[in-house]
């Protein structure tokens, strides 16, 4: 019997809608990062994007433990001396608050050539209006 691997063409790319209302980002950030890996499928083949679309609605109503807020810092460099800035999540959660999941989610992937292409795949709104209703997602319960 041979082994089956799944080729681009038969590949397909599902749509999913998450509530983040009341949920803890970082088991958010591992249930779409699944998703957007394709794991939960049985045809899941590490090397092939074979993941499905992510939508995340109410980003702005997360939740965090803890001092999480005001403990968690986000840092970027400009690239020049003296240059590097940080945010705390409550700072980002005002500004940007999709930002916080994206980055959660971005963590939770695999840093390969890959990585760009599913975080395409994943759609994050801080209220619960999207643009991806023709798409018939389909939503992913309390898991």
């Amino acid at each position: 019997m041979k082994t089956y691997s799944p080729t681009p063409t038969t590949i397909t790319h599902d749509w999913y809608i998450i509530d983040a209302e009341g949920k803890t980002l970082g088991r958010l950030a591992t249930l779409v990062a699944t998703y957007l890996l394709g794991k939960h499928k049985p045809q899941f083949s590490a090397h092939l994007d074979c993941g499905d679309n992510v939508v995340v609605i109410n980003a702005a109503k997360i939740a965090v433990t803890g001092n999480k807020l005001e403990d968690k810092k986000y840092y970027r460099h400009s690239g020049y001396p003296g240059g590097i800035k940080e945010t705390t999540l409550a700072d980002l959660m005002e500004r940007n608050p999709a930002k916080a999941v994206e980055n959660a989610v971005a963590g939770m992937l695999p840093k390969n050539r890959l990585h760009d292409d599913r975080m395409y795949r994943l759609k994050v709104y801080p209220g619960a209006d999207h643009p991806h209703a023709p798409q018939a997602p389909k939503t992913l319960g309390d898991k």
